[in-house]
């Protein structure tokens, strides 16, 4: 999306507010899985967003950065700080090699649940390194198929939210 400095910031700072407002209300939802810790990962979607609609992936990074760091200083503690930011650092990674990668082979829902799938690896490998413990990746097999439904979810919503901003004149020429 080209757009010049200043519309550029203001895209980008809405972009990490509605990904801090997902986060902020993911928290206070009661988690409604079997598997604890297991989350929609509602902020994820402004980050899928951020890759699919931003000239270059610096720029979503520093949303996802920046969404990390505020949701971690709105509520959060040192540990969920790094957790969320291995998840969520890995996970960017693979969005990106997947989309580079799978190119027009891949949707954006394959992306955002091999996404999630890593985001979930991300932090059993944070929680496995402050415990010392690998056996923490026992719980992958429970985490993926949470992952890879919630990653479904995310994409899909994603999905119908760009399909959307293509109606809108700026996007339906630069997208």
């Amino acid at each position: 999306m080209r757009l010049n400095k200043t519309s550029k910031m203001i895209y980008i700072s809405l972009l990490v507010s509605m990904a801090l407002i997902l986060s902020l209300i993911e928290r206070m939802i009661p988690v409604p899985f079997i598997i604890p810790g297991a989350k929609l990962g509602l902020a994820n979607l402004v980050i899928i967003i951020a890759v699919y609609t931003l000239d270059n992936y610096k720029e979503s990074f520093t949303v996802l950065l920046l969404r990390l760091f505020l949701s971690a200083m709105l509520g959060g503690s040192i540990s969920t700080l790094l957790y969320s930011a291995t998840g969520g650092i890995l996970s960017f990674i693979v969005t990106i090699l997947v989309k580079e990668l799978g190119g027009k082979h891949v949707s954006i829902i394959g992306v955002s649940a091999s996404a999630a799938i890593f985001h979930n690896i991300g932090q059993l490998l944070a929680a496995s390194l402050i415990l010392n413990n690998f056996g923490m990746f026992l719980y992958l097999p429970l985490l993926s198929i949470a992952g890879i439904g919630t990653g479904i979810f995310v994409g899909l919503s994603a999905n119908y939210l760009l399909s959307s901003l293509l109606r809108l004149p700026y996007f339906k020429n630069n997208l």
